[in-house]
C-alpha cells in the first residue's frame, strides 16, 4: 500500500513539477486536471481537489457544479506520453456539501460494490480478470449530416486490400477473414508495437502477461494483464486502454475498442473472468461440476438471471448489439460450459490448482464503463449466491451447432441496447441492494443511453437502407 506521504515523498524527490488528476466519466471515458505540484498536499488524499463537474456527462446541473476529486495514492504512476515529468493518478469523487462519496461517480459504485460482498459475510474479496479486444487501424473517417453518412476504416492487414496497389508493392501478407488468430510476422505487422503498449503498461503499475493478434482481419489484438480485486482491474482496464491509444497514436495507427468495427467479420469482446475469496482462500474451487463449488454455480445463476439486465451495462452500446449475433465466437447464448466459448458463461480448464478456480462472462465488450460493469456482475453473483439460484444443467456442446429447436429452449441475450435497457428498468432490485447502485443512478443511466444514443440512431438513415429500399 502506498501512502500519501510516499506520493509527496516522490514528487519532491524526483522533482515533480505537474499532477495529472484523472477520473472516469458516466459511460466510462477517462477525464483528466492538470495542477502544478504545490496544488497537492495531504488533504489531497482526503478531503479532495475542487473542480467543476456541470460539463461532465451524466453528471452535475450547472447551479450545483462544485465537486471534490480524491486522490487514491495507489494509483500513481510518470505518465510516459508527457513532455514534462507528470504524475498521474486517479481519483474518486466526493460531494463537497456533505462530504459523501458521490453516487454517480462510477468509482464510488465499485468501492460500495467491494463493501457490499463484505457486508454479506460471503467474502471479502472479488477478483476480476477482463481481456478487451481491439482493432489497429491505419485510416479512419466518418461522418453524419443531413445529407450524407459513412464510415470508413482501413489496415494494411485488411484482407480487403489483398488487391489494392500499395507503396513498394502489395506484399499479400494480410490474414484472411476470420483467421488472423496467432499468425507470425509478416502476416503478423504489429509484433513491435504490441510489445512497446505492454511494456509501456507496465511502466504504468499495470502487471502484464502476454501480446498476441487476434481472429479477425484489419488488425484486431488482445494484451492481457494480470487479474487483480474489482477495483485495481477497473483502474488497470483504464490504464490498459490510454496505453494503446497513445502508443498506437506515436506509431501513427489509431486504435478502436468499439465491438463490431468490421462487418462480417469477428468483433472486439471483452470476456471477463472473476471469483470471490476469504481471508486469502479462494471459494470457488469445489468438487462440483468442472471443479466448482456449490457457491460458484450460484454465483453463475446469479449472472444468468441477470444477464438480460447486465447487459446494459457490460454491452451499453448500440453497436455492442452488432457483435452480439451467432456465428462469430459471440456468446449470445445464456448458458455455461467448461471450456466452450460458445456458451456465455465458460469455466475455464485451469488444472487443479483451486485459486485458479474462477468463471468467465463472455458477452462484455469494452466500451463498458468497468466500474460499473464489474460491479453491477459482481451484485449478480451475490444475488445468485445469496438466493441459491440454480444456473441448470450445463451445455457441453457446440452450441451453434444445434438445431433451431434446440436453440429456441436456451436462452438468449437482447437483441439490442433498448432491449437491455428494457430489462435493467424491469430488474434492478439486485443492483440496489446494499446500496451500491442508486435508483437515481439507474435512471439517469437509463435516460442517457435512450437521449443520446437509442433515440438519435433512430434518426438517422442507415447507409444500407439506401441498397434495400431507394428503388421503391
Amino acid at each position: 500500500m502506498t501512502t500519501p506521504q510516499d506520493v509527496l515523498n516522490l514528487i519532491k524527490e524526483q522533482n515533480i513539477q505537474l499532477i495529472d488528476l484523472k477520473f472516469v466519466d458516466l459511460p466510462g471515458t477517462w477525464q483528466h486536471l492538470t495542477v502544478y505540484h504545490d496544488q497537492i498536499d495531504e488533504s489531497s488524499f482526503d478531503q479532495g481537489v475542487p473542480f467543476d463537474g456541470s460539463s461532465i456527462r451524466g453528471w452535475k446541473a450547472i447551479n450545483e457544479s462544485d465537486m471534490m476529486m480524491v486522490l487514491d495514492p495507489n494509483t500513481t504512476w510518470i505518465d510516459p506520453f508527457m513532455a514534462e515529468p507528470t504524475l498521474s493518478v486517479v481519483c474518486s469523487i466526493k460531494e463537497p456539501r456533505t462530504g459523501e462519496p458521490y453516487s454517480r461517480d462510477p468509482r464510488t459504485i465499485a468501492q460500495k460494490a467491494v463493501d457490499y460482498l463484505s457486508s454479506t459475510g460471503i467474502g471479502d474479496t472479488a477478483f476480476f480478470g477482463p481481456e478487451a479486444e481491439f482493432f489497429i487501424f491505419d485510416d479512419v473517417r466518418f461522418d453524419q449530416n443531413q445529407h450524407e453518412g459513412y464510415y470508413y476504416v482501413d489496415s494494411i492487414e485488411g484482407r480487403w486490400n489483398s488487391g489494392r496497389v500499395e507503396p513498394g508493392g502489395n506484399l499479400g501478407y494480410k490474414p484472411r477473414y476470420k483467421e488472423g488468430y496467432f499468425p507470425v510476422a509478416p502476416t503478423d505487422t504489429s509484433q513491435d508495437l504490441r510489445t512497446e503498449m505492454l511494456l509501456t503498461m507496465a511502466k504504468c503499475g499495470v502487471p502484464i502477461e502476454k501480446h498476441h493478434h487476434e481472429v479477425a482481419s484489419g488488425g484486431q489484438c488482445e494484451l492481457g494483464f494480470r487479474f487483480g480485486t474489482l477495483l485495481q482491474a477497473a483502474d488497470w482496464l483504464m490504464t490498459y486502454k490510454y496505453c494503446i491509444k497513445n502508443v498506437g497514436k506515436k506509431y501513427g495507427k489509431t486504435i478502436t475498442f468499439m465491438p463490431k468495427p468490421v462487418f462480417n467479420d469477428n468483433g472486439s469482446g471483452m470476456h471477463t473472468h472473476q471469483s470471490i475469496w476469504k481471508g486469502g482462500q479462494p471459494l470457488f474451487a469445489g468438487d462440483g461440476y468442472a471443479g466448482l463449488s456449490q457457491m460458484a454455480l450460484h454465483y453463475i445463476g446469479g449472472i444468468l438471471k441477470h444477464a438480460p439486465a447486465l447487459l446494459a451495462f457490460t454491452n451499453p452500446t448500440t453497436n455492442s448489439y452488432k457483435r452480439l449475433v451467432p456465428g462469430f465466437e459471440a456468446p449470445v447464448n445464456l448458458a455455461y460450459s467448461q471450456g466452450n466459448r460458445s456458451a456465455s458463461v465458460r469455466i475455464p480448464l485451469s488444472g487443479t490448482n483451486p485459486k485458479a478456480k474462477r468463471l468467465e462472462f463472455r458477452c462484455p465488450d469494452a466500451t463498458s464503463n468497468p466500474y460499473l460493469a464489474f460491479a453491477a456482475m459482481l451484485c449478480a453473483g451475490i444475488d445468485g449466491i445469496k438466493n441459491q439460484i440454480d444456473p441448470g444443467e450445463p451445455l457441453d456442446v457446440d452450441i451453434y451447432d444445434l438445431s433451431p429447436e434446440e436453440l429456441a429452449k436456451i436462452p438468449s441475450t437482447p437483441g439490442s441496447l433498448e432491449d437491455a435497457l428494457e430489462c435493467l428498468e424491469k430488474d434492478h432490485d439486485f443492483l440496489t441492494v446494499g446500496g451500491v447502485f442508486t435508483e437515481d443512478l439507474i435512471n439517469t443511466w437509463i435516460q442517457y443511453k435512450l437521449d443520446n444514443e437509442v433515440n438519435p440512431m433512430r434518426l438517422r438513415p442507415h447507409p444500407y437502407e439506401f441498397s434495400l429500399y431507394y428503388d421503391c
